[in-house]
Protein backbone atom coordinates (compact mmCIF):
# COMPACT_ATOMS: atom_id res chain seq x y z
CA UNK A 1 0.00 0.00 0.00
CA UNK A 2 2.78 2.69 0.42
CA UNK A 3 4.38 1.38 -2.88
CA UNK A 4 0.97 2.86 -4.42
CA UNK A 5 1.19 6.76 -2.59
CA UNK A 6 3.90 8.28 -5.29
CA UNK A 7 1.38 6.74 -7.85
CA UNK A 8 -1.43 8.15 -7.06
CA UNK A 9 0.29 11.63 -5.88
CA UNK A 10 1.25 11.58 -9.81
CA UNK A 11 -2.17 10.98 -11.19
CA UNK A 12 -3.54 13.97 -8.69
CA UNK A 13 -1.16 16.77 -9.91
CA UNK A 14 -1.84 15.52 -13.53
CA UNK A 15 -4.88 15.64 -12.90
CA UNK A 16 -5.13 19.20 -11.47
CA UNK A 17 -3.11 20.50 -14.55
CA UNK A 18 -5.58 19.37 -16.75
CA UNK A 19 -7.88 21.50 -15.48
CA UNK A 20 -6.04 24.20 -14.32
CA UNK A 21 -7.13 27.49 -16.50
CA UNK A 22 -4.80 28.81 -18.74
CA UNK A 23 -3.44 32.12 -18.14
CA UNK A 24 -3.44 35.39 -19.87
CA UNK A 25 0.43 36.14 -20.97
CA UNK A 26 1.57 39.57 -19.24
CA UNK A 27 3.57 40.26 -22.46
CA UNK A 28 0.46 40.13 -24.32
CA UNK A 29 -1.76 42.60 -21.94
CA UNK A 30 1.72 44.63 -22.41
CA UNK A 31 1.89 44.87 -26.19
CA UNK A 32 -1.95 45.28 -26.54
CA UNK A 33 -1.89 48.15 -24.20
CA UNK A 34 0.98 49.81 -26.32
CA UNK A 35 -0.37 49.21 -29.65
CA UNK A 36 -4.01 50.90 -28.90
CA UNK A 37 -2.30 53.69 -27.92
CA UNK A 38 -0.21 53.87 -30.80
CA UNK A 39 -3.45 53.57 -33.06
CA UNK A 40 -4.73 56.30 -30.99
CA UNK A 41 -2.00 58.77 -31.45
CA UNK A 42 -1.39 57.91 -35.20
CA UNK A 43 -5.66 59.05 -35.47
CA UNK A 44 -4.52 62.08 -33.65
CA UNK A 45 -1.89 62.72 -36.40
CA UNK A 46 0.76 62.19 -34.18
CA UNK A 47 4.77 63.47 -35.95
CA UNK A 48 7.91 62.87 -35.41
CA UNK A 49 9.31 59.02 -34.60
CA UNK A 50 7.27 57.59 -31.41
CA UNK A 51 8.63 55.49 -29.01
CA UNK A 52 6.15 53.48 -26.59
CA UNK A 53 6.45 51.36 -24.07
CA UNK A 54 4.12 49.55 -21.25
CA UNK A 55 5.29 49.66 -17.87
CA UNK A 56 6.01 46.34 -15.91
CA UNK A 57 2.64 44.75 -14.44
CA UNK A 58 2.81 42.49 -10.63
CA UNK A 59 4.32 39.21 -11.81
CA UNK A 60 1.91 37.36 -9.50
CA UNK A 61 -0.90 38.85 -12.12
CA UNK A 62 -2.87 35.69 -13.35
CA UNK A 63 -5.56 36.22 -15.40
CA UNK A 64 -7.53 33.84 -17.10
CA UNK A 65 -7.11 33.79 -20.82
CA UNK A 66 -9.07 35.70 -23.08
CA UNK A 67 -9.84 35.39 -26.83
CA UNK A 68 -10.29 38.77 -27.55
CA UNK A 69 -9.46 41.06 -25.38
CA UNK A 70 -10.34 45.14 -25.99
CA UNK A 71 -8.44 48.08 -24.92
CA UNK A 72 -9.77 51.50 -23.72
CA UNK A 73 -8.85 55.12 -22.59
CA UNK A 74 -10.47 55.28 -19.15
CA UNK A 75 -13.13 57.92 -18.68
CA UNK A 76 -11.67 61.22 -18.59
CA UNK A 77 -8.70 60.18 -19.32
CA UNK A 78 -6.83 62.14 -21.61
CA UNK A 79 -3.58 61.00 -23.91
CA UNK A 80 -0.86 62.68 -22.15
CA UNK A 81 3.09 61.61 -22.14
CA UNK A 82 2.23 59.31 -18.89
CA UNK A 83 -1.04 57.34 -19.89
CA UNK A 84 -3.49 54.71 -18.11
CA UNK A 85 -4.70 52.13 -20.25
CA UNK A 86 -7.50 49.87 -19.83
CA UNK A 87 -7.97 46.49 -20.89
CA UNK A 88 -10.97 43.99 -20.26
CA UNK A 89 -12.19 40.31 -21.09
CA UNK A 90 -16.44 39.78 -21.34
CA UNK A 91 -15.83 35.99 -20.96
CA UNK A 92 -14.35 35.19 -18.56
CA UNK A 93 -15.24 38.95 -17.18
CA UNK A 94 -11.94 40.79 -15.72
CA UNK A 95 -10.39 44.00 -16.28
CA UNK A 96 -6.58 45.28 -15.87
CA UNK A 97 -5.03 49.11 -15.88
CA UNK A 98 -1.61 49.19 -17.35
CA UNK A 99 0.50 52.29 -17.39
CA UNK A 100 1.91 53.10 -20.63
CA UNK A 101 4.82 56.04 -21.27
CA UNK A 102 5.19 57.94 -24.54
CA UNK A 103 8.58 59.72 -26.21
CA UNK A 104 9.11 61.42 -29.37
CA UNK A 105 12.57 61.88 -31.25
CA UNK A 106 12.11 64.71 -33.05
CA UNK A 107 13.90 68.35 -34.48
CA UNK A 108 12.95 71.08 -31.05
CA UNK A 109 14.33 74.62 -30.30
CA UNK A 110 17.08 74.56 -27.57
CA UNK A 111 18.52 77.34 -25.30
CA UNK A 112 22.38 78.28 -25.98
CA UNK A 113 22.67 79.45 -23.07
CA UNK A 114 20.71 80.33 -19.71
CA UNK A 115 18.05 82.51 -19.47
CA UNK A 116 16.44 84.19 -16.88
CA UNK A 117 12.66 84.04 -16.19
CA UNK A 118 10.54 86.65 -17.67
CA UNK A 119 13.52 87.06 -20.57
CA UNK A 120 12.17 87.28 -24.88
CA UNK A 121 13.81 85.09 -26.77
CA UNK A 122 15.44 86.02 -30.12
CA UNK A 123 16.53 83.44 -32.86
CA UNK A 124 20.05 83.88 -31.77
CA UNK A 125 19.40 82.33 -28.33
CA UNK A 126 17.95 78.83 -29.53
CA UNK A 127 19.12 76.31 -31.85
CA UNK A 128 17.32 73.39 -33.48
CA UNK A 129 18.49 70.12 -32.32
CA UNK A 130 16.80 66.29 -32.71
CA UNK A 131 15.77 65.59 -29.86
CA UNK A 132 14.26 62.21 -27.66
CA UNK A 133 11.86 63.83 -25.50
CA UNK A 134 9.08 63.13 -23.27
CA UNK A 135 5.33 62.90 -25.24
CA UNK A 136 4.64 64.57 -27.91
CA UNK A 137 5.65 66.70 -30.90
CA UNK A 138 3.05 69.32 -30.46
CA UNK A 139 4.15 70.20 -26.96
CA UNK A 140 7.90 71.45 -28.11
CA UNK A 141 8.18 74.29 -30.27
CA UNK A 142 10.40 73.83 -33.32
CA UNK A 143 10.36 76.84 -35.15
CA UNK A 144 11.71 80.49 -34.20
CA UNK A 145 9.10 82.64 -35.04
CA UNK A 146 6.88 80.55 -32.27
CA UNK A 147 9.24 82.95 -29.84
CA UNK A 148 7.28 86.35 -31.12
CA UNK A 149 5.13 87.60 -28.85
CA UNK A 150 6.72 85.16 -25.83
CA UNK A 151 8.49 85.25 -23.03
CA UNK A 152 9.94 82.21 -20.75
CA UNK A 153 7.97 81.74 -18.11
CA UNK A 154 10.72 79.87 -15.80
CA UNK A 155 14.32 80.40 -15.25
CA UNK A 156 15.61 78.02 -18.12
CA UNK A 157 19.34 76.37 -18.20
CA UNK A 158 21.37 75.93 -21.42
CA UNK A 159 20.29 72.77 -23.30
CA UNK A 160 16.60 72.84 -22.28
CA UNK A 161 14.26 72.10 -24.89
CA UNK A 162 11.34 74.76 -25.47
CA UNK A 163 8.01 73.26 -24.73
CA UNK A 164 4.78 75.32 -25.48
CA UNK A 165 4.19 75.62 -21.45
CA UNK A 166 7.66 77.05 -20.86
CA UNK A 167 6.60 80.24 -23.19
CA UNK A 168 3.99 82.01 -22.52
CA UNK A 169 2.50 85.58 -24.30
CA UNK A 170 3.87 88.78 -23.18
CA UNK A 171 1.77 91.28 -20.99
CA UNK A 172 0.79 94.08 -23.50
CA UNK A 173 -1.70 95.91 -21.17
CA UNK A 174 0.00 95.96 -17.44
CA UNK A 175 -2.52 96.45 -14.32
CA UNK A 176 -3.07 100.27 -13.41
CA UNK A 177 -2.26 101.45 -17.32
CA UNK A 178 -4.36 104.02 -18.83
CA UNK A 179 -6.46 102.92 -21.64
CA UNK A 180 -9.14 104.11 -23.93
CA UNK A 181 -12.06 102.48 -23.93
CA UNK A 182 -13.67 101.78 -27.37
CA UNK A 183 -17.54 100.86 -27.40
CA UNK A 184 -20.17 101.02 -30.51
CA UNK A 185 -23.83 102.05 -29.86
CA UNK A 186 -25.86 102.58 -32.44
CA UNK A 187 -23.69 102.20 -35.00
CA UNK A 188 -21.56 105.34 -33.53
CA UNK A 189 -18.35 104.16 -32.03
CA UNK A 190 -17.76 106.09 -28.32
CA UNK A 191 -14.64 106.91 -26.73
CA UNK A 192 -13.76 106.67 -22.70
CA UNK A 193 -10.82 106.48 -20.44
CA UNK A 194 -10.28 103.81 -18.46
CA UNK A 195 -7.38 102.13 -16.06
CA UNK A 196 -6.72 98.50 -16.34
CA UNK A 197 -7.66 96.41 -13.18
CA UNK A 198 -5.45 93.66 -13.96
CA UNK A 199 -2.72 92.32 -16.82
CA UNK A 200 -3.65 91.23 -20.69
CA UNK A 201 -1.80 89.19 -23.11
CA UNK A 202 -2.46 90.24 -26.78
CA UNK A 203 -5.88 89.69 -28.04
CA UNK A 204 -6.99 88.90 -24.42
CA UNK A 205 -9.62 89.67 -21.86
CA UNK A 206 -9.06 92.47 -19.92
CA UNK A 207 -11.27 94.31 -16.64
CA UNK A 208 -11.30 98.19 -16.86
CA UNK A 209 -12.44 100.52 -15.04
CA UNK A 210 -14.07 103.44 -16.67
CA UNK A 211 -13.21 106.75 -15.09
CA UNK A 212 -16.10 108.50 -15.74
CA UNK A 213 -18.51 106.35 -14.47
CA UNK A 214 -16.47 104.40 -12.03
CA UNK A 215 -17.61 101.55 -13.69
CA UNK A 216 -15.63 97.47 -13.86
CA UNK A 217 -16.06 96.66 -17.38
CA UNK A 218 -14.64 93.66 -19.44
CA UNK A 219 -13.53 93.99 -22.80
CA UNK A 220 -10.87 92.46 -25.34
CA UNK A 221 -7.45 93.79 -25.58
CA UNK A 222 -6.74 95.69 -29.75
CA UNK A 223 -3.63 97.10 -28.91
CA UNK A 224 -0.94 98.28 -26.19
CA UNK A 225 -3.40 101.04 -24.94
CA UNK A 226 -7.33 100.02 -26.90
CA UNK A 227 -9.89 97.82 -25.36
CA UNK A 228 -12.90 97.03 -26.81
CA UNK A 229 -16.28 96.84 -24.75
CA UNK A 230 -18.84 94.54 -26.33
CA UNK A 231 -22.48 94.14 -25.90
Amino acid sequence: MTRSKPLVLLMLLASTAIRAEPIEPVERLRGLAEDFLRAQLQTQGATGQLFIEAGALDARLRLPACDKPAAFLPSGASITARTTIGLRCAAPVWSVYVPVTVESELPVLVLRQAAARGAALLPGDVETQTRRVSGFASHYVAQVTALTGKHLKNATSPGTPLTTELLVPDILIKRGQRVTLLASVGGIEVRAQGEAVSDATPAGRVRVQNLGSQKIVEGQVETSDIVRVGP
